[in-house]
């Protein structure tokens, strides 16, 4: 999947423009934030600004912020779908992070679990996927699953979500699983 078809597959499950009262992240358009796209522009934009946010832009935030800029783009590519999905719905640290802890539990480190993808990084995750093949994506799906427990169980009014974000880290279990 190239980063195109990526970008497709993160708009499809962000949607259109939404405004939930129990999101922490507030207004977002294609699943892109005031606070992101504030960023992007360098300036303190509006909840209209955010509703206005047309698709390509949209695709060129993902595609800086949550793609390459991260360095999520230099790992094996059977794994970067699911990192840069993570990373959209996380932040890149915490994509990197779910990463470094799987790339610890099955003995590729230490790492430390820092959400920064640096040379050892890189290299410990090509090497643990070369062993462990698609049972690694098991490995960080379960790991995004756990995360989204904790978040629910620190905050219960993100219950509301936790349906949808667990069928959402789903989508990306391989056959084998």
């Amino acid at each position: 999947m190239d980063i195109a078809e990526m970008l497709d597959a993160v708009i499809a499950r962000e949607g259109g423009f939404v405004n939930h009262p129990a999101d922490r992240g507030g207004a977002t358009q294609y699943g892109i934030t005031q606070k992101t796209l504030s960023k992007y522009l360098e300036r303190v934009v509006t909840v209209d600004e955010v509703k206005a946010l047309d698709l390509d832009t949209a695709r060129d935030i993902y595609e800086l912020r949550y793609y390459r800029q991260p360095r999520i783009d230099r790992l094996p590519e059977v794994l970067q779908p699911f990192l840069f999905d993570a990373a959209v719905n996380h932040g890149p640290r915490r994509a990197i992070k779910f990463l470094q802890a799987v790339c610890n539990e099955a003995g590729y480190g230490p790492l430390v679990v820092d959400g920064l993808m640096g040379p050892k990084t890189k290299a410990q995750a090509a090497a643990c996927y070369e062993e462990l093949d698609e049972w690694m994506l098991v490995a960080l799906v379960e790991e995004r699953q756990l995360f989204y427990l904790d978040i629910v169980e620190f905050d219960q009014s993100q219950t509301v979500f936790l349906e949808g974000w667990l069928a959402r880290a789903r989508t990306f279990l391989p056959e084998v699983a």
